[in-house]
């Protein structure tokens, strides 16, 4: 039993409370059954234990006479919040359903993601390939700049929440901690992702900041290392660059770079846009932009029957992320063996590859 957690069973107006899923500085994050759709949904419960407490009824209240003010302010921004998120509407940002408030605080009720979290997804796939890694932050990047251009940061981007759904598309979780970018902004830390401008309230958060963080995902899952401490990277970097410690015969230098150019202890010397970024990351032009999506609906696309047929050969080999790399190879493929040659790129085992080509090769009648 998690201190503070409200009991297995409880129920909050449609909602029964199964168990808890995450604590945080803010508060916690329940699974619980929509008893009105049958649906699991995750529940997100205001309750920052430094300025609150539970009673014996499970209503929530400030701590002291002294956290009243702070509590209560605290409160309505996380509804404020939650109202925002809930408008965000990207299929690689967590959905928010409702939010409400009982018991004297508030709740956001969330998709409940099923699949693995980013790290567990990972462990039965290293070492990965940059197209695998491509794969997985390309849709995460865009559901970032959703939330950037909405005027908000996310501000605790880290592999815990990160989730893989079952059918490999990427999700990222807990907004518990957003807020606009035009507020005053709280420290907050997840060691080894925080830059080094949310250990304090006086750094100049932006786009920046979770930039680093997504960075810092990256450099963990090329090189199989978490990042330094930022506080620690500020006096003497000691930490090596992915760069170096990345593996160049399965990432191309550039990629390994831009990694590091996000990694910047000081935030001036980071990108300061995901646009910025994502231009070195995924080696884009935002001059051709326009150009290249111009270009690629302007080819006749790929049929679903063979985007379908490709990834269920594929599955074979690399599971259910499959699709996704699908996805990506098909815009550059000019027909179903071009296809098939970009695909075989995913597959580690030697023999496997060769299989993989071989129907390539007996799909396009060409030796």
């Amino acid at each position: 039993m998690v201190p503070n957690a409200l009991p297995t069973g409880y129920s909050l107006q449609e909602y029964r409370i199964e168990k808890v899923l995450g604590v945080g500085g803010f508060g916690l994050t329940y699974l619980a059954l929509d008893s009105n759709l049958n649906l699991k949904v995750a529940v997100k419960e205001f309750l920052p234990s430094d300025i609150a407490q539970r009673a014996a009824d499970q209503s929530i209240g400030p701590r002291s006479p002294d956290t009243v003010e702070s509590f209560g302010l605290g409160k309505q921004r996380f509804m404020d919040e939650s109202r925002t998120v809930a408008s965000f509407r990207h299929p690689n940002i967590v959905r928010v359903m409702r939010f409400f408030e009982a018991n004297g605080t508030a709740y956001m009720v969330m998709e409940f993601v099923e699949g693995a979290a980013l790290a567990e997804w990972i462990k039965a796939r290293r070492p990965l390939s940059e197209a695998l890694v491509t794969a997985i932050v390309a849709p995460l990047l865009e559901g970032l700049e959703v939330v950037h251009s909405a005027g908000y940061l996310h501000r605790d981007i880290k592999p815990g929440n990160i989730y893989v759904r079952e059918d490999g598309s990427p999700v990222l979780l807990d907004f518990g901690s957003a807020r606009q970018q035009a507020t005053e902004l709280t420290a907050v830390v997840s060691p080894g992702y925080a830059p080094f401008e949310q250990y304090h309230t006086q750094g100049r958060q932006g786009a920046w900041s979770d930039i680093y963080a997504m960075a810092g995902v990256l450099y963990w899952m090329v090189t199989g290392l978490k990042p330094h401490e930022a506080p620690a990277r500020i006096r003497a970097d000691e930490m090596a660059a992915a760069l170096q410690a990345g593996d160049r015969v399965r990432f191309r230098p550039e990629f390994l770079a831009a990694i590091d150019w996000a990694l910047a202890p000081f935030d001036e010397q980071r990108p300061q846009s995901v646009a910025e970024w994502r231009a070195a990351l995924l080696a884009t032009d935002p001059s051709q932009v326009k150009t290249q999506t111009a270009q690629t609906h302007s080819v006749p696309l790929l049929s679903a029957e063979i985007l379908k047929r490709a990834a269920e050969r594929l599955t074979e080999y690399i599971g259910p992320v499959a699709g996704v790399v699908v996805k990506r190879a098909a815009v550059k493929a000019r027909d179903e063996a071009e296809l098939y040659l970009l695909l075989a790129d995913e597959i580690e085992n030697k023999e496997e590859k060769k299989a993989f080509v071989r129907q390539a090769v007996s799909i396009s009648g060409k030796p």
